[in-house]
């Protein structure tokens, strides 16, 4: 059988590759699953095969698979015991099921800014926000990179103060050398349809703490029930049913055999880029950090700077990228101005429960300007066009030239 996905960057070098990517791997890692008859973790081995690969993969004593990058988080939160009132630290750069996470526990999302040259979290802005209150912090690996890690993890370490890394866009990247996930209490991982390794949806939470692997086990699995032949079932905790499915391991698995080769070519092309840009006065890469020894380009990111093209908006670059048949977006909105924060706490009586006016001063706290500015000026490429040939990024070389002379 012929893969339209496998063949679709012979067909047109200039083309931004289809994502997924499959072939008989995929079918026939799947085709084994419906044929066993073991559709579900509860019988079946492909999850806890894929569980142990990913692992080993990401350095991790113990791997939970679970049904999406949102779950991975929720799981975390539950098994560290975040509830109402406690403050959890996470970045305003950010997709939003980050905050939807700690909002699920009635907790409350506190937004530390970010470093205007990585789009990372800013380990200072951590420190400023942390009180009494402040239950973990949420690093988030933007894009595929990994910002200032280490102070992160050491605030948390001095004040005894767990950091989740929310990885779901960063599979294979590092820090120091290492994979990341494992470097803080609890890591999370996506396999959504856009992410570098893929399941349609999907996630992981990886640990090197046996007790939270095992609390984590029973998080997902609607708490873990103990009983005696002939009794009713009993309950240890509270827990939802975050489980993924056969189907999806297996394909996860199949995935797996060419996430390297992926990002070899991902990192490549992200130099080429690098190397483009860095000839343009205006268009300008956003820094990684130094301890990230491997950025795993989930995103390319770039800086627009308006003023260098005679004031003419980020949205007119993006227009002009689309005629050439450049994708190119904006990326996110400030998380910490959307509405919805609002009528959240509104609807729950944060002001009853915190006090007066305790929305406007929690708005004040988290006002993070760096944010609101880097979301004015940032453009996003996404990472199956970073698996492109080089025909595409010389298109892409002259779209952007065609811009600079326009200017």
């Amino acid at each position: 059988m012929q893969y339209a996905a496998e063949t679709a960057k012979a067909t047109d070098a200039e083309t931004v590759p289809s994502w997924p990517v499959f072939d008989e791997r995929e079918e026939d890692s799947v085709t084994r699953v419906l044929k066993s008859a073991k559709w579900g973790r509860g019988n079946g081995t492909a999850v806890a095969s894929f569980e142990e690969r990913y692992a080993n993969l990401t350095g991790a004593k113990h791997c939970l698979a679970v049904a999406n990058g949102t779950s991975a988080l929720i799981v975390a939160l539950g098994v560290l015991g975040i509830g109402p009132g406690d403050e959890v630290i996470v970045p305003p750069y950010t997709f939003i099921a980050t905050v939807n996470a700690v909002l699920r526990f009635n907790a409350i999302p506190i937004f530390a800014d970010i470093d205007p040259a990585t789009l990372q979290m800013d380990p200072k802005r951590v420190e400023e926000q942390i009180t009494p209150r402040t239950r973990a912090i949420i690093m988030v690996h933007m894009a595929g990179g990994v910002g200032e890690l280490g102070q992160v993890i050491e605030i948390g370490r001095k004040r005894n103060i767990p950091v989740i890394e929310d990885a779901a866009q960063a599979h294979l990247a590092e820090w120091q050398g290492k994979h990341v996930g494992p470097h803080g209490t609890l890591g999370c991982f996506s396999f959504q349809a856009s992410k570098n390794l893929n399941s349609g949806e999907g996630g992981a939470v990886v640990t090197n703490d046996s007790a939270l692997a095992e609390k984590a086990f029973a998080f997902h699995n609607n708490s873990r029930g103990r009983t005696q032949p002939g009794t009713e079932f009993h309950y240890e905790m509270s827990g939802a049913n975050l489980r993924l499915t056969e189907f999806q391991g297996a394909l996860l698995t199949a995935q797996m055999s060419r996430i390297e080769s992926q990002a070899l070519r991902r990192a490549g092309n992200a130099k080429v880029l690098d190397q483009m840009l860095g000839k343009v006065d205006g268009l300008t890469p956003y820094r990684v950090a130094k301890d990230c020894t491997r950025n795993a380009y989930h995103l390319y990111m770039f800086r627009y700077d308006a003023a260098k093209f005679g004031g003419k908006p980020r949205a007119a670059f993006l227009k002009a990228m689309a005629q050439h048949k450049v994708p190119a977006s904006a990326g996110y909105a400030p998380l910490q101005d959307e509405p919805f924060l609002q009528n959240t706490f509104d609807s729950r009586g944060y002001e009853f429960a915190y006090g007066k006016n305790y929305f406007r001063k929690w708005r004040k706290r988290n006002d993070c300007p760096v944010n609101r500015k880097a979301c004015g000026e940032a453009v996003w490429f996404t990472q199956n066009l970073l698996l492109g040939e080089p025909a595409l990024f010389a298109r892409i070389e002259k779209a952007i030239a065609a811009w600079v002379k326009m200017g």
